[in-house]
């Protein structure tokens, strides 16, 4: 069962929240869209109505037009409405009000406990390719800018507010311009590792792969951002083969071959 409900109407969304996380993740969605309404409105939706209570949080929201763009070929006009997005979002909060956002989840300190803790607990099922996309990528992480708990890859990378969720199918495509949903795991982010979260997330790639590098030469980089990014990209990379293979023993939701393409990615990453 997932972490929350979703139910449509025509002109709005209500959003039950669950799990022991769920008061925590209500609170970030409505504090993004009450945000994203006052500093970029009509980028994400509206903010109708909450209750934020322990026992079962709700955010009511309006309903944006448009179809997710997971899963769809992504032309010119549509990459350049996504990083358009993504670029009106990382700039639409102002530095005072972003300084009083906490930190979203899911931060590279986090992720790099967490795979660290992953692999204390790996078991050998998977297949040769896997294991060794894996054992390249723990050795890749033991000498990496996170080995000492990532503050050397943060300490000069740009703070944004972001989505914290890189699934392309909460960005809805209406004809001309492209909008975004789902904010409860958004906050106080870096702008590289946002990117690098959308183009590592298994639904840029799985289905129709998103063009990385056009839609990052969108972003207009320097050659030490993208060095950085890099970096985000192979933890990330790694952190979804972690994931991918411990959904191979449970149930199925990419198709056959989804956790040997991942190790195939992460060993490019990693050349």
């Amino acid at each position: 069962m997932g972490r929350h409900t979703i139910h449509l109407e025509p002109h709005r969304v209500t959003k039950r929240f669950r799990g022991p996380d769920g008061p925590a993740a209500a609170r970030r969605e409505w504090r993004a869209l009450e945000l994203l309404a006052e500093h970029a409105p009509g980028l994400a939706p509206a903010p109708l109505q909450a209750r934020l209570v322990p026992s079962a949080p709700v955010v009511v929201m309006s309903r944006l037009p448009g179809e997710p763009l997971r899963g769809k070929p992504l032309d010119e006009r549509r990459l350049t409405a996504l990083a358009d997005a993504v670029r009106a979002l990382h700039s639409a909060v102002p530095p005072e009000a972003l300084s009083r956002v906490p930190v979203r989840p899911g931060r590279p300190v986090e992720l790099t406990a967490t795979v660290r803790s992953w692999a204390s607990q790996r078991r050998t099922h998977a297949s040769a390719e896997v294991t060794s996309a894996v054992d390249r990528g723990l050795r890749w992480l033991d000498g990496s800018v996170f080995a000492d708990g990532a503050a050397r890859a943060e300490e000069h990378s740009p703070e944004v507010f972001g989505a914290g969720d890189g699934n392309l199918a909460n960005y809805l495509w209406d004809g001309a311009r492209v909008r975004i949903v789902d904010f409860e795991e958004s906050g106080r982010s870096d702008r590289l590792f946002e990117l690098a979260e959308i183009t590592e997330h298994v639904g840029s790639w799985v289905e129709r792969p998103l063009d990385a590098g056009s839609f990052l030469r969108r972003s207009a980089l320097t050659g030490a951002e993208h060095a950085r990014l890099r970096e985000y990209r192979r933890l990330l990379a790694l952190v979804w083969l972690f994931l991918l293979s411990s959904d191979e023993q449970g149930e199925a939701r990419n198709p056959p071959g989804t956790v040997e393409r991942q190790a195939a990615r992460l060993v490019a990453l990693l050349v």
